[in-house]
């Protein structure tokens, strides 16, 4: 009897110490998509760019925000603006605010006209950031 419960405690132990599942190439598939995500913006004529690290931002932008043209430009502007001040404010206070999440400063200025392309996908960025980051950069809920 004492064989064959130290044979079930060797055979289950056996069983436990199995080595780990190798990942698809499905998931590193879908990790390298996510991984490379960037999206730059620039115009030459004034002379700005903005460039997007964000994993998940582009397929994010694709699937889920509104499509172009479903705002005005001078909606977007509006809250742009908004997020802009309250982004830059919160870098310059790295001990109230994680300085990992608020790297950078934007300088996105009123009154110039960024086109509706830059506006469209800065907006829809800052919406990403706060529904990801669980983050509220103005005094409404983020919405889709």
């Amino acid at each position: 009897m004492k064989s064959f419960l130290f044979f079930l405690l060797i055979l289950s132990f056996s069983i436990g110490c199995r080595t780990t599942k190798v990942a698809s190439s499905k998931d590193n598939t879908l990790d390298n998509i996510t991984s490379n995500d960037t999206v730059r913006i620039a115009n030459d004529d004034l002379e700005y760019e903005i460039i997007i690290f964000e994993p998940g931002f582009q397929a994010w932008l694709a699937s889920t925000a509104r499509p172009e043209g479903y705002y005005s430009q001078s909606y977007l502007e509006n809250r742009n603006i908004i997020y802009v001040n309250e982004w830059n404010n919160r870098v310059l206070q790295p001990q109230r605010f994680n300085p990992n999440l608020y790297e950078m400063q934007i300088d996105y200025q009123q009154g110039i006209d960024y086109g509706y392309e830059v506006n469209y996908k800065l907006y829809n960025y800052f919406i990403y950031f706060q529904l990801r980051y669980k983050q509220q950069l103005a005094g409404f809920v983020p919405r889709i």
